[in-house]
């Protein structure tokens, strides 16, 4: 009887528990519905993984009230606002208010130099999108109003504001403004949020960069270049992951970060979107079911109470990938100018590249200045191989005759060699060594060479207009070639006759690359083989005098 009891009593007690817990919720205040949640049934609307903390709103902004003025007339799809600054020509399409292309006005098309550069546009379906998830809120699908303004950067004017704006849920009234500046390539765009309703409004603004996943045209082939997202915060630093990464699911931008930013790199230029410091925001990479890739990044937008406005803004940084104006636009945002594992000693040499270019005026010039430095760093090293080579190119005749003497003894032959090379003091990797510590220099000055767009369609001398381009005569892999040639012939002969064959085409083989690569690339190892050839010359001259005069002694 007593455990009937007490069951009775758990029984009770736990219905009185689920009771009250039924009635606290039912007079408890409900929360709006997350935005996330909201958007779950708009197809193509990124949401973020989890809720956002929501920045809070300026106190000038959250107490703005909400102007009343007439709406102008709804524009149709397709139509497009043509802006223009000093340094872009953009267009605007009134359906999701998106930045659909951008011409940039200082930089010219490499197919074609009579045109400007196109960065986003309808070749490659590159454009910036942007919008709010929530039901009813305005995004990159919805048909948004042009309201009147200037269209170009005024003389003397120092920015442009672009704005669009379209209807919310509940009297919502949402703006979508884009500021352009003078001398500048990155665009402020921004949402106001007007709430002319009873209820509190929350959102949040995504911000995204579409492309797909075709190389820009007039790509080298002979030379990987990086086109895709790339991403970064002050914990994870820079990162790069290829669409192949983003269609297998692989690629992974933090969801949870305070602080960074993400792009769509190629060659010379960058679309990124970049969030205001210490805004807690999610970034995304994923396919999209038109075959396109996109990048981007989530923030929530502050609490608009009754009758008051909020914003949020991110800044688009479209354009060329000058150094002294990345610095300047966000940390780690010069990293896009991607030197790879060598960057340590990459950024060096190009500022020494800059410094020469300053005092020449021409980007040839700096590079041939740059070139004959790191010949005149790396002078006692190259001594030390060169003076090993003409070492080894004295002893040539014997260590054939070796050869012929042992025949196909490879044992006693190897052995009397050895005792030549202790007999002459000659260390057989000497000449090896002194290059391999030089190599990491000479592969980071490539990758400077190749990645600065300050070379982009620079000229040099006479029939080199571009420094960026091939040379059109093939003028420099011809000299190439034949200081290729000259260098082989100048090295000691290899007593292997299969060594010595290979040896003998392989400047030829090797010289098949330069008639690929821009000019730039093909006169930085012209003279630098040319001082080599040089400095080799005269330390085998003085070797070999040095050599006679001891002989006759």
């Amino acid at each position: 009887m007593d455990t009937q009891r007490l069951i009775l009593f758990f029984i009770f007690s736990f219905s009185l528990l689920l009771l009250w817990d039924a009635w606290e919720k039912d007079k408890r205040p409900k929360p709006a519905p997350a935005p996330a949640a909201q958007a779950q049934a708009i197809p193509g609307v990124p949401v973020p993984a989890k809720p956002l903390a929501a920045p809070a709103a300026p106190a000038a902004a959250a107490q703005a009230t909400v102007p009343g003025s007439a709406a102008p007339a709804a524009a149709t799809a397709g139509e497009a606002v043509q802006v223009r600054t000093d340094l872009l020509a953009a267009e605007i399409d009134a359906l999701g208010a998106t930045l659909r292309r951008l011409e940039l006005l200082k930089h010219k098309d490499q197919k074609d130099p009579t045109k400007n550069l196109v960065l986003l546009g309808p070749e490659h379906a590159y454009s910036a999108q942007s919008g709010l998830t929530g039901e009813g809120m305005p995004n990159h699908r919805t048909v948004w109003r042009v309201l009147p303004g200037e269209r170009t950067l005024a003389p003397g004017a120092e920015q442009l504001q672009v704005r669009f704006a379209a209807d919310g849920p509940n009297g919502v009234v949402v703006e979508k403004i884009y500021t352009f500046r003078r001398d500048n390539y990155l665009i402020d765009v921004a949402f106001e949020l007007k709430n002319a309703g009873a209820a509190p409004v929350a959102a949040y603004a995504y911000y995204q960069v579409v492309r797909d996943d075709r190389a820009p045209a007039g790509e080298n082939a002979m030379m990987y270049v990086y086109t895709g997202p790339a991403y970064y915060t002050a914990d994870k630093a820079f990162n790069k992951f290829a669409f192949s990464d983003v269609e297998k699911g692989k690629a992974n931008p933090p969801k949870d970060a305070l602080d960074g930013w993400i792009a769509m790199v190629q060659h010379y230029f960058v679309t990124a979107w970049l969030p205001p410091e210490k805004a807690p925001r999610e970034y995304y990479a994923r396919k999209l079911s038109d075959g396109l890739y996109a990048a981007g990044v989530i923030i929530a937008t502050p609490p608009a109470a009754p009758g008051a406005t909020t914003r949020v803004e991110v800044k688009l940084f479209a354009g060329p990938q000058e150094q002294q104006r990345l610095k300047q636009v966000a940390p780690g945002f010069d990293l896009v100018v991607d030197y790879g594992w060598l960057a340590i000693i990459a950024w060096p040499l190009f500022a020494v590249l800059e410094f020469f270019h300053r005092w020449s005026g021409n980007w040839g010039v700096a590079i041939i200045l740059l070139t004959v430095l790191i010949k005149l760093l790396f002078f006692p090293l190259s001594a030390a191989s060169y003076k090993s080579m003409a070492k080894m190119k004295l002893v040539t005749p014997r260590l054939t005759k070796l050869r012929e003497m042992y025949g196909n003894d490879r044992a006693k032959m190897n052995q009397a060699m050895m005792e030549l090379y202790k007999t002459e003091k000659i260390n057989p990797l000497g000449g090896c060594f002194p290059i391999l510590v030089q190599i990491p220099v000479f592969i980071a000055l490539y990758w400077v060479l190749l990645a600065a767009i300050e070379l982009r369609h620079a000229p040099f001398i006479l029939w080199i207009k571009d420094l960026s381009a091939q040379d059109p005569f093939y003028v420099l892999p011809v000299l190439m070639t034949v200081t290729m040639v000259l260098q082989t012939r100048m090295n000691p002969v290899p007593p292997d006759p299969v060594q010595a064959k290979v040896m003998q085409f392989m400047p030829y083989v090797f010289s098949v690359f330069f008639f690929f690569f821009p000019a730039g690339l093909v006169l930085y190892w012209l003279v630098n083989n040319i001082l080599s050839i040089l400095q080799q010359w005269q330390i085998q001259r003085m070797f070999t005098r040095d050599k006679t005069a001891h002989a006759r002694r």
